[in-house]
């Protein structure tokens, strides 16, 4: 799939946030732009105005790494949109196609039974495993009582695996579950998009971003703002139906043996009212039937 449509808008959104006193030049008083002008960004990265104009127009096939760099350091970029932009730039040469395994299709992929008896042994808090696209391969018992509305829904007939972007802008159950609803939706968007710079070619994702984008003008605003930020480590409040307030820490770890899955434990601090109110999941959770048939385990293949 063509990705310069979303090389153009990265580069475009990214160019209008830099104000020309961020960058040390001159404001003017006549600009017809919000941020910098092509030329401005062109002399800031020391190509020609010709040259950036062709990669602002989505083509960046043949910008040499210093390129992309002096580019990156114009655009005031971070690290996280760094990546992003030579994600985008490796998806253009097709260099980064056979450097990485080939993603698989989440209805087809086979997980490790190790992987599913790695996340029962985490017993103090949810833990799961999510691919780039934030279906569900794989939870722990108490991940199945937190998540409790994400799997009622599955198995009520909705889409197979449970999606927690889905979740997050479809299901009005959301906003009561996540204290913090906005910065939540902002990391799910981040997610996703950084996906979509490193798998241009995933046909489920531009599917879930098209739904999602049709039915939710909460996602659609977000998506068109072409954030990328790095997740992987962080506090977040819920609003549990069952045990009520929850603040918890996360932390998300990429697995060595599965490219592009990872993997996400939540745990409270230990003595806190969090960590009373995970042990009375933990206790709900066992009592409760529903949530034992809920079990999300994939097939599995014995461990090498």
């Amino acid at each position: 799939m063509d990705n310069r449509e979303e090389v153009r808008e990265f580069l475009t959104s990214r160019r209008a946030k830099i104000t020309p006193e961020r960058a040390g030049l001159p404001a003017g008083t006549r600009r017809r732009v919000p941020g910098l002008r092509r030329s401005e960004v062109a002399t800031l990265a020391d190509v020609s105005v010709e040259y950036y104009a062709k990669l602002e127009r989505g083509n960046l096939a043949g910008a040499s790494p210093a390129v992309l760099e002096a580019v990156a350091r114009a655009l005031r970029l971070d690290d996280a949109e760094r990546a992003h932009l030579l994600h985008l730039a490796q998806a253009q040469e097709g260099s980064d196609t056979l450097a990485r395994p080939r993603p698989r299709s989440s209805r087809q992929r086979t997980l490790h039974k190790s992987l599913q008896w790695t996340l029962d042994a985490v017993t103090a808090g949810p833990a799961y495993v999510v691919n780039g696209r934030l279906d569900l391969l794989a939870a722990n018992q108490l991940t199945l009582a937190f998540f409790s509305d994400i799997f009622s829904d599955t198995h009520a007939g909705h889409a197979k695996p449970p999606n927690l972007a889905r979740y997050q802008f479809l299901d009005p159950a959301a906003r009561r579950f996540y204290a913090d609803w906005d910065l939540a939706a902002d990391m799910t968007v981040d997610v996703l998009r950084a996906e979509a710079g490193r798998n241009p070619h995933d046909r489920d994702l531009h599917d879930l971003v098209g739904e999602l984008s049709t039915r939710s003008d909460t996602f659609r605003t977000r998506w068109g703002s072409h954030n990328v930020t790095r997740h992987g480590t962080g506090t977040k409040r819920f609003r549990h139906p069952v045990v009520g307030d929850l603040t918890l820490s996360w932390e998300a770890l990429g697995i060595t043996a599965e490219p592009g899955l990872t993997l996400t434990v939540y745990t409270a601090e230990p003595g806190s009212p969090s960590a009373e109110g995970l042990d009375l999941l933990a206790s709900w959770a066992a009592t409760q039937d529903t949530i034992a048939d809920l079990s999300l385990r994939p097939p599995t293949t014995p461990p090498h």
